[in-house]
């Protein structure tokens, strides 16, 4: 049995579906879990109670952790050292290997130009502080010998179906209602961005590698990094549409927060922002022998899946 807890995310999704290459038997764990695949079991319960991660964990021989909490940093600090723990304890209760999906948050800043496995853990801001620290407490097991575990981690995302996703809500969906794209900061620095059905695939590949355990990896991104600018112009292309771009400051961020929650929260991230951002996942590339989706590719796929709900 394979576990994904805190099922119904675009990652877990992805995640669900390149499993079955590995097994047939799939658990979906969340408050309200919904079949990807026909066998999936589903079992719900709460992240935060220690008997229903118990119960989800029981039989499994790996677990996935993709859960995707209200994106608030105070939920954040409250919720999620309680996850981890919960989690870790399950997992060495019941002898299951744990992979992490993590993101880049607690990384040094000056290092966002150029982001490995093994760059500084410096965060700046206070979500940055609590993934720190709850990929503090997983590593730490993993030194101890008590847990076998993995850290995967990759850049802000963009894919088909994700909604809660900021390329999702400064482009895609600003052009799809014939409005300007926004951007943050300057639209002349190179931005990352992982494919999530890339993600869920090399999720899974990961934790079905017995020596993938005990060590971070970076998710497979295509090292051929967009400016801002590009990006927009790539999803304009595609929905046939004038690129047309607008620039969101500090303040203009601070305002669309109040009607756009997420970017509310988005605003301590800015640093992401204001210089290059590179995700370099040679690591995984070299490993594997697999190849990131190009952008290009990438973002006609997504805009074929929303042309494609819009038809439905």
């Amino acid at each position: 049995m394979q576990t994904i807890l805190g099922a119904g995310g675009a990652i877990s999704n992805e995640l669900a579906k390149a499993l079955t290459t590995y097994t047939s038997k799939i658990r979906l764990f969340s408050r309200n879990p919904h079949k990807i695949n026909e066998t999936d079991e589903l079992v719900q319960g709460d992240l935060t109670i220690p008997e229903d991660v118990m119960k989800a964990v029981e039989g499994s021989s790996i677990v996935y952790l993709t859960a995707g909490l209200p994106y608030k940093h105070r939920v954040w600090a409250d919720l999620w050292p309680k996850v981890m723990k919960n989690v870790i304890e399950a997992c060495k209760h019941h002898q299951a290997k744990l992979v992490f999906f993590d993101n880049v948050y607690m990384y040094d800043p000056s290092h966002i130009p150029h982001m490995t496995e093994e760059t500084p853990i410096k965060p700046i801001s206070k979500k940055g502080k609590t993934r720190a620290e709850i990929a503090k407490m997983l590593m730490d097991e993993v030194a101890s010998g008590e847990l076998h575990a993995l850290i995967a981690r990759c850049a802000d995302f963009y894919g088909p179906n994700t909604p809660n996703g900021v390329q999702s809500h400064i482009i895609l969906n600003n052009l799809k209602k014939g409005k300007h794209a926004n951007w943050f900061c300057s639209p002349n620095l190179k931005h990352s961005f992982t494919f999530t059905p890339d993600a869920g695939k090399a999720t899974a590949l990961l934790g079905n590698t017995p020596d993938a355990y005990n060590q971070i990896w970076h998710l497979p991104t295509d090292p051929n990094t967009l400016t801002g600018r590009e990006w927009v112009r790539l999803y304009a292309k595609e929905m046939n549409v004038q690129p047309r771009l607008q620039i969101v400051n500090k303040f203009v961020l601070r305002l669309m927060g109040i009607f756009i929650p997420v970017l509310g929260e988005t605003y301590e991230m800015l640093y992401q922002y204001d210089q290059p951002y590179f995700f370099d996942s040679s690591k995984f590339e070299n490993h594997f022998k697999l190849a990131a989706t190009p952008y290009q590719e990438g973002v006609k796929i997504v805009v074929a899946e929303e042309l494609l709900e819009q038809n439905v």
